[in-house]
């Protein structure tokens, strides 16, 4: 008796790929019961829109375009984010 406080009622969960992707990127927040397939093409959408805001940013501010829409692709939001915080480049 003096073990049982200690048992875990979910031992021998485990987390799946498409939990953890949800997760990562913010969508099982939205919405927890998206299914990995909605989940996968909402988050290929979602990057390629993200990219095509890096280029743009990037092109205004001048800063490589080529390489901002890569890491607006891989890195999705947080790219946008970090390019709109960086000054302008002279050119």
């Amino acid at each position: 008796m003096a073990g049982s406080y200690s048992t875990c009622p979910h031992e021998g969960a485990t987390v799946t790929w498409d939990v953890v992707l949800g997760y990562a990127t913010g969508l099982r927040l939205v919405n927890p019961g998206i299914d990995p397939a909605t989940l996968v093409r909402t988050i290929v959408v979602l990057h390629i829109t993200d990219a095509i805001l890096c280029r743009l940013f990037a092109h205004n501010n001048g800063y490589s375009k080529n390489l901002w829409t890569g890491l607006g692709f891989v890195f999705g939001l947080w790219a946008v984010a970090l390019l709109l915080l960086l000054p302008k480049r002279n050119p």
